[in-house]
């Protein structure tokens, strides 16, 4: 199809990622020439700029502050502090604009502009040290018109996307009716071949008009001048949001308590002299690599350990056994054990050892729900985020023009990814050891129950 041919050639053109943040020298290649197949990967940069923007907004962080980072689950078993954790929002953010800016980098090269192929130079000198000697970053007046006019593009772009795919569609139904050109239903299939034909022209000509709506027909000076602009100005907020009034940016110390919408809060857009000189002294801070470095979990962790999404599965797993023991059979008895950690299966041994063959102890198994009910509450929000978060992100590297919408999006503090390996461990397997008495419980009442069933009434 023609479609997966634009999909190709853009793979192909954007394949080369940088393996580091370095600064590093651009191809000797510029060209006039429009962007062309690439503007659905400009469109999904867009868009990714826009929702990370919008995370950024006052309402969005006052709801992390008080909702998302609030969750019982982190106290419990994730690594680290209320500040740690904020650190890690900060650090994810930045890493996620820092991704962005490498793609918005390989695009600089294309471009006429010596002040835009040297993008990928000038980003990190604005990470580092605070310099913006173009002025791309967009004061807050000026912000949501912008804004506004990327969501425009973005929307034509994609609809573009939707109307070549669907013009393709036409050209296959074309070659196959004109293949059968010849057999014996000739006069009806020429009526359709020349009705295609029209749909075609009338469909290339809509194609045609969206390209020049779209970002298609923009030049890469253009484009690229767009994404730089997003991309400092949302720095320039993550910075002034997360960095404390004193010391390098590297670290967070405190989420603003009074963010507002007042204009002296959405100032925070455009850093203010006192701030671009602060940042201009931390040069040896190096905000992205602190970043990237903060987002790799220790070894005690089960992100550390690789197996955060296992145990995010295997928690799914057991709730829905815990919510409904009787259904739960052998197989899937045994298929849950196959999925244990050896780890957790020699801890499931030594808590069962001793323990009886019979469950009829009805007080026992309610208490047992309750418990592993109150358990639950905490760890499987992070497990569901944990699984969340995971698809998130491979939805959006599936998806032309599109990211996930930041109001609903999962932050990795949020997830198993920083859980102490230990402590969750310990949690898994308190679940597994309920899940086996209320299980048996259920079989044995079951048991009884059939048994009262099948037994002749006694009329003695």
């Amino acid at each position: 199809m023609a479609l997966e041919t634009f999909l190709i050639k853009l793979k192909n053109a954007i394949s080369s990622k940088p393996t580091s943040h370095r600064s590093t020298s651009p191809p000797i290649t510029t060209t006039t020439s429009s962007v062309g197949v690439l503007s659905f990967e400009v469109a999904r940069l867009m868009t990714k700029l826009l929702h990370l923007t919008h995370s950024l907004t006052d309402s969005n962080l006052l709801s992390l502050r008080d909702h998302s980072l609030s969750l019982e689950g982190l106290t419990k078993i994730v690594t680290g502090d209320e500040t740690f954790h904020l650190s890690l929002v900060c650090a994810e953010l930045a890493d996620s604009l820092a991704h962005t800016a490498d793609s918005v980098s390989r695009l600089s090269y294309r471009c006429t502009a010596p002040s835009l192929r040297s993008f990928h130079r000038l980003f990190h000198e604005f990470a580092d040290m605070g310099r913006d000697p173009h002025g791309w970053v967009i004061s807050c007046k000026d912000t949501e018109s912008k804004n506004k006019k990327i969501e425009r593009y973005v929307s034509v772009t994609t609809a573009l996307y939707r109307e070549m795919e669907e013009m393709t569609n036409l050209e296959n139904s074309l070659r196959k009716h004109s293949s059968q050109i010849g057999t014996e239903l000739e006069e009806d299939n020429n009526k359709k071949v020349m009705d295609l034909h029209q749909k075609i022209e009338r469909q290339r000509q809509h194609v045609k008009y969206l390209k020049d709506r779209s970002l298609w027909n923009k030049s890469f000076d253009t484009v690229v001048l767009i994404l730089a602009r997003s991309v400092f100005t949302a720095l320039a907020r993550l910075k002034s949001v997360f960095s404390s009034s004193v010391g390098p940016p590297t670290v967070v110390s405190f989420l603003p308590r009074s963010l507002s919408s007042s204009s002296s809060s959405m100032n925070l857009v455009h850093p203010s002299p006192n701030d671009e000189e602060r940042l201009k002294t931390a040069s040896s801070s190096a905000f992205l690599e602190e970043s990237s470095r903060l987002l790799k979990p220790p070894e005690t962790t089960l992100g550390g350990s690789g197996v955060a999404l296992h145990y995010a599965n295997l928690i799914v797993v057991m709730e829905k056994m815990i919510k409904q023991p009787q259904l739960v059979g052998l197989d899937a008895r045994d298929d849950l054990y196959s999925m244990l950690p050896a780890s957790v299966r020699s801890s499931l041994r030594s808590r069962l050892r001793g323990v009886g063959f019979t469950a009829t102890d009805g007080g026992l198994a309610v208490e047992w729900k309750a418990a592993l009910g109150r358990i639950l509450q905490w760890l499987l929000p992070l497990a569901q985020n944990m699984i969340r978060w995971q698809s998130e992100r491979s939805f959006e590297q599936r998806h032309v023009a599109t990211a996930v919408n930041s109001q609903n999006r999962v932050m990795l503090v949020q997830t198993l990814v920083f859980a102490d390996k230990v402590k969750t461990e310990a949690a898994v397997t308190e679940l597994l050891v309920g899940l086996n008495y209320i299980w048996r419980f259920e079989r044995e009442m079951t048991a009884k129950a059939l048994f009262n069933l099948q037994s002749p009434p006694n009329h003695s």
